[in-house]
């Protein structure tokens, strides 16, 4: 007989661990307790040294579905001859290090409940488990316990008490848990917030409107989402005039996974990652003419994600057709979690708005993935996987906050042995979004008592969150923001060697003051060296060029030929503009008025957009690199020429090559497989493993045909995959640098 004590930390609290536990223990005939602290699932165990190795062995290997373990400490102690196993109270450390699970999608336990009519939760909107349901977006602070979250004000039924105090029910200590009787209740209002229905009703009555083409806000697990018919054109339509969202592509809610294969051509690894447990929005090929032309305009890609929620599973019982469904905001805002505040900035947006009374504490999008290579690739880090966690190897002294980018921005805290990236926060352009912002990171101080000795930020002066940074009177640490990209991925991968790493973007700011975005580094943990780049171009207009593929392109023909030459010239992009436009154009390129330098690849993408005749002026990021891909040719295998002169990766003989074909697909084409065989020779010059990161390499097709390469060569290369390879990563990348 023996006696151990033994720690668990990670993601251990509110995923059902404590009954796992005692089930566990019961099962082996072994006495003791578990119990929760700030840190993580604590647990006395006294047995024979056989049992509770079986223990152990079972702990590691089939711990509930919702955990993640990152360290399990054993350490042998007195007996004190205990005569049971219980589960004991929480208890509250001066040290929070547990770490916070994500929101996710409602299990088929819970499906089958809400489907079953011999179940008092038949129908209950709010039903969750605890493997299943809200966890972030509820939650105040740690321990994760009832009086920490938004249902501290819900009096429990005998029902569901009796089942939250069961060690042996999913529901033991489920926190959220709830029914019709005890529970937050479903209310639908219109437009002026007058009360038309609650609960059962309220659902089947938005379903009827859904169907009958009005536009409608329903309230899910981290916010609202903006609803209508995704088979009526001329809804679909209206949602992006009253949301002035000319083409950006919608994300479309399917009812389950049979749905999708309706309008959707998936691999097997898609269709496994639209019915996990977390359920994200998934990038996929679209087969089907049968959803409106209007929510995916001339991509043949399409955002999915099957219904999530009890509310959405219910709500699907009474519709005839998928939903758009993407987030309440306003432009360049976070996603809305309250009625008011939906009422008050998209009352002109909405006919209805479905909404229930458990608070959402913290505003949670919905993540959006891609497949690459059979591997998933997080494109938007938010419900399912954030907050995420990196498990160091050692523990850092120092508590560093980091505050990420401008756009897509995210925060990250280091603190001991763990680095913790927060979900999803968007782009900080407005006051809205900076108080989100700002929310954010009170709420991961709260979540762990973080007083930050550093705080790590970009080197771009007119960021917000540089300048929040300077107001903090805490030590800044400023990292440039193509080599916070490099370390994002070197921290997923825990990489701590030298790379070569290719760092591919739209926009950001250089050490010489220029707009990087094509660079080359020989980089480690500590440091960097830019070795090679794109030759400097000038973006005409400025902020103005990014909208305008057309000017791009036009200062990519001034590099490369007369103004005379450019006036005779048969293209899509010199027929964009008048002979007076391009006349000044000329002016403002040759005296550099507002005109800044620049090595963006992001910007090049454009400018292919133009030459090709795709596209002259965009209405949201990523959309010449989308409709590149779709002209992509497989069978084309030529590729344009470039050359390298000392840093300079010069495109001039690629322009010139490029005004001779005047053909999309091939120019979309060839100018991929130039970008594949650059990465490929500058690799080929150096015996280092290779980073791919930043925006651009969300391009899957240029992903997967780069790596293919790498392959063949035999080179070891690295991307992000559950890091965002956008700025959402950037924040991990910050922190890194300081581990």
């Amino acid at each position: 007989m023996e006696a151990v004590f033994i720690e668990v930390k990670g993601i251990v609290q509110g995923v059902g661990f404590r009954p796992f536990v005692y089930n566990l223990a019961i099962s082996n005939n072994l006495n003791g307790w578990v119990n929760n602290d700030d840190q993580g699932v604590n647990i006395h165990l006294e047995g024979d040294t056989t049992s509770i190795n079986n223990f152990l062995t079972k702990l590691e290997n089939y711990a509930p579905p919702l955990s993640k373990i990152d360290s399990i400490k054993k350490t042998k102690i007195k007996q004190k001859n205990y005569n049971s196993f219980e589960i004991t109270k929480s208890e509250n450390t001066s040290n929070k290090t547990t770490i916070i699970s994500p929101d996710m999608a409602v299990c088929d336990d819970c499906i089958n409940d809400i489907n079953d009519k011999n179940n008092f939760r038949y129908n209950y909107a709010l039903t969750n488990c605890t493997n299943c349901g809200p966890r972030y977006s509820i939650i105040k602070t740690v321990p994760y316990d009832r009086c920490n979250t938004s249902m501290a004000n819900f009096q429990m039924c005998n029902d569901c008490e009796k089942e939250y105090m069961d060690p042996t029910n999913r529901r033991y200590h489920a926190q959220p848990v709830a029914c019709e009787k005890c529970g937050p209740k479903i209310a639908l209002y219109d437009s002026k917030n007058q009360l038309i229905s609650s609960n059962e009703s309220a659902i089947k009555n938005i379903a009827l409107k859904i169907d009958k083409g009005e536009i409608v806000a329903i309230k899910g697990m981290g916010g609202f989402h903006l609803i209508c018919d995704a088979t009526n054109d001329r809804v679909v339509r209206k949602l992006r005039e009253r949301k002035n969202r000319p083409t950006k592509p919608f994300a479309v809610m399917f009812k389950d996974i049979i749905q999708i294969k309706e309008f959707a051509k998936l691999t097997k690894k898609e269709e496994e990652i639209l019915v996990s447990k977390e359920k994200p929005i998934t990038l996929v090929k679209t087969i089907s003419s049968k959803l409106s032309s209007q929510v995916a305009p001339n991509i043949d890609r399409l955002g999915c994600f099957i219904a999530y929620t009890p509310l959405h599973i219910i709500l699907f019982k009474h519709l005839k057709n998928p939903i758009v469904a993407t987030s309440a905001n306003l432009s360049d805002e976070p996603i809305i979690r309250q009625k008011e505040e939906l009422l008050q900035k998209l009352g002109n947006v909405i006919d209805f708005v479905l909404d229930f009374n458990r608070e959402i504490i913290n505003a949670c999008d919905d993540s959006v993935v891609q497949v690459v290579n059979d591997d998933i690739s997080v494109l938007r880090n938010a419900r399912g996987y954030a907050p995420s966690s990196i498990k160091l190897d050692k523990k850092t002294d120092k508590k560093i906050l980091a505050l990420g980018a401008n756009q897509k921005a995210t925060i990250a805290l280091a603190f001991e042995n763990n680095l913790v990236l927060s979900p999803h926060i968007g782009d900080l352009n407005s006051i809205t979004s900076m108080e989100y912002f700002e929310r954010t990171i009170n709420t991961f101080k709260n979540f762990y008592d973080f007083k930050p000795d550093i705080i790590v930020c970009d080197k771009h002066p007119n960021y917000e969150s540089v300048k929040w940074a300077k107001t903090q009177n805490i030590k800044i640490v400023q990292i440039q923001h193509h080599y916070a990209h490099v370390l994002s991925t070197m921290a997923e991968y825990k990489l701590d060697e030298q790379v070569l790493a290719f760092s591919f973007d739209g926009t950001g700011y250089g050490d010489d003051k220029n707009i990087w975005g094509g660079e080359v580094f020989i980089a480690n943990k500590k440091e960097y060296k830019r070795i090679k780049h794109f030759k400097y171009f000038k973006l005409l207009g400025g902020e103005k060029s990014v909208k305008e593929p057309k000017r791009v392109a036009l200062s990519l023909l001034f590099d490369t030929f007369s103004l005379d030459e450019i006036l005779t010239l048969d293209t899509p992009t010199v027929k964009a503009f008048s002979t007076n436009e391009i006349k000044i154009m000329h002016t403002v390129w040759q005296k550099g008025l507002n005109a800044p330098f620049t090595s963006s690849l992001g910007r090049l993408f454009d400018a292919i957009a133009s030459f090709s005749g795709i596209l002259q002026i965009q209405t949201y990021e990523g959309q010449t690199g989308l409709q590149i891909e779709m002209a992509y040719n497989r069978n084309i295998k030529e590729a344009y020429t470039y050359k390298i002169e000392d840093e300079d990766i010069d495109l001039s003989m690629a322009i010139k090559e490029i005004i001779k074909d005047n053909n999309k697909e091939l120019i979309c084409t060839k100018f991929i497989n130039m970008l594949v065989n650059l990465i490929l020779d500058i690799s080929n010059l150096y015996k280092l493993p290779i980073v791919l990161t930043g925006g651009v390499f969300q391009n899957k097709t240029l992903l997967e045909a780069v790596c293919e390469n790498l392959e063949k060569s035999k080179k070891r290369y690295y991307y992000s995959k559950n890091i965002p390879l956008n700025d959402g990563g950037i924040a991990m990348g910050q922190l890194y640098s300081q581990i």
